[in-house]
């Protein structure tokens, strides 16, 4: 009994059918949680560099996590090596905020999403922007659905209470 084309390792042709399916939504994750254009195109690049060297590990049906993990893995990178090189900002997000009340909604809701700790903020994005489900997230962050769906409920408080903190809605 032979393999399906899900349960076999990746050729050039399935390659390529993954980077065309998978390249726009890879790298509007990865933008949104680092926010630099050349930075994510270099870690998406990175990401598909890896699956090509990988391909014979990397089952068809798995690619799509896979290349989400090994990005989201290496932007934790970046933003650790980028944390030990710039001082931290002291400023208290609400304060900061408060002084310039014209700035715009999605201003505020990038900046928001930017204060959560990384984990929820991918998950977030994932969830909400992407619309993957709770399992794809799982596979690709290597968690439970259970924890996602915890990750995601404290996210979406945070940011609802950062929200009302800032009085936006009264």
């Amino acid at each position: 009994m032979g393999l399906s084309l899900s349960q076999c390792p990746l050729k050039a042709k399935e390659y390529n059918t993954v980077v065309k399916a998978h390249s726009g939504n890879l790298y509007r994750f990865v933008l949104k949680c680092i926010r630099n254009p050349d930075d994510a195109s270099d870690i998406v690049q990175d990401s598909y560099l890896k699956l090509w060297q990988n391909k014979d590990k990397v089952i068809f049906e798995k690619a799509k996590s896979w290349l989400f993990t090994t990005s989201y893995r290496a932007l934790l990178n970046k933003v650790k090596k980028d944390a030990r090189m710039e001082p931290i900002d002291t400023k208290d997000y609400a304060e900061s905020h408060s002084q310039d009340k014209s700035a715009d909604l999605k201003e505020i809701l990038d900046k928001t999403l930017d204060a959560l700790p990384h984990l929820q903020k991918s998950i977030i994005l994932l969830r909400d922007l992407e619309g993957y489900n709770y399992q794809e997230i799982g596979e690709m962050l290597e968690l439970t659905e259970s924890q996602v769906k915890v990750y995601l409920f404290r996210g979406r408080q945070k940011i609802k209470t950062r929200l009302i903190g800032l009085n936006l809605f009264a």
